[in-house]
């Protein structure tokens, strides 16, 4: 999509995010998964922070969190909480930018990783990720599975409507680039039209098998979802856990 970046997304999206995405992924069951795997007191790297919506329980929940996003709009939502010094939140990209080293586990929340927008920056971003992480040290990948959801096109569909306010979704799909890009049009009787952009870059669970592989991470565990059920062919998400 032209004109978008790395910033776009976030700081289009900050006003609403929460309200929005509050149950796209169970927050209880993430934090009890962090906790797991990275230990009371552990060391917490949140790919793609945003509000803070994941770090702010896991950092009350006795985790050490660092965060990073690329857009200062969502950044300044998070900076706004009660509890926002819980949260080390630094602004930059999460290949080039990330911060400190020897992290117990990195996390890439849902779909998370694929606002990096082609192959190249997804694998650099295993190797940043591997390079900041103790030996054991784990990254959490959660992302939908792609096979059970390719669209080819265009698409336009109703997001959510009342009696003054209309939310559309438009949306392109180039399977062959492993693509998608859309607006959210959202039309309102006093505040006229807000455009809210967003784009992807999507990997089957093989080939970021094949990403942690050759960063030198390897696969641990997938399951379908933060509270551990079963993945099988059925499943339209995934949670992966690659080690080092």
């Amino acid at each position: 999509m032209e004109g978008f970046d790395d910033s776009t997304y976030g700081d289009a999206f900050a006003d609403v995010y929460d309200d929005w995405y509050a149950d796209v992924t169970d927050v209880d069951a993430t934090v009890a998964c962090t906790l797991d795997l990275a230990g009371t007191g552990g060391r917490v790297l949140e790919l793609g922070v945003g509000t803070g919506r994941l770090a702010l329980p896991m950092a009350m929940a006795g985790l050490t969190v660092t965060g990073i996003d690329s857009s200062a709009a969502m950044l300044a939502v998070l900076a706004e909480a009660d509890s926002a010094r819980a949260v080390d939140a630094h602004l930059g990209d999460m290949v080039d930018d990330l911060p400190g080293a020897d992290f117990d586990v990195a996390l890439a929340a849902y779909n998370t990783f694929f606002n990096l927008l082609d192959a190249e920056r997804q694998q650099a971003c295993f190797r940043s990720v591997a390079d900041r992480l103790r030996p054991g040290g784990r990254f959490i990948v959660e992302a939908y599975v792609p096979e059970l959801a390719i669209s080819v096109g265009s698409n336009v569909s109703v997001r959510s409507m009342t009696t003054d306010r209309v939310v559309l979704s438009v949306s392109q799909h180039d399977p062959d680039e492993q693509r998608a890009s859309g607006q959210f049009v959202e039309i309102t009787e006093a505040g006229g039209v807000r455009l809210r952009p967003w784009a992807i870059r999507w990997a089957t669970p093989g080939q970021l098998d094949e990403m942690g592989e050759r960063a030198g991470l390897r696969l641990e565990a997938r399951w379908a979802d933060m509270a551990g059920a079963t993945f099988d062919a059925d499943a339209a998400q995934h949670v992966s856990v690659y080690v080092r």
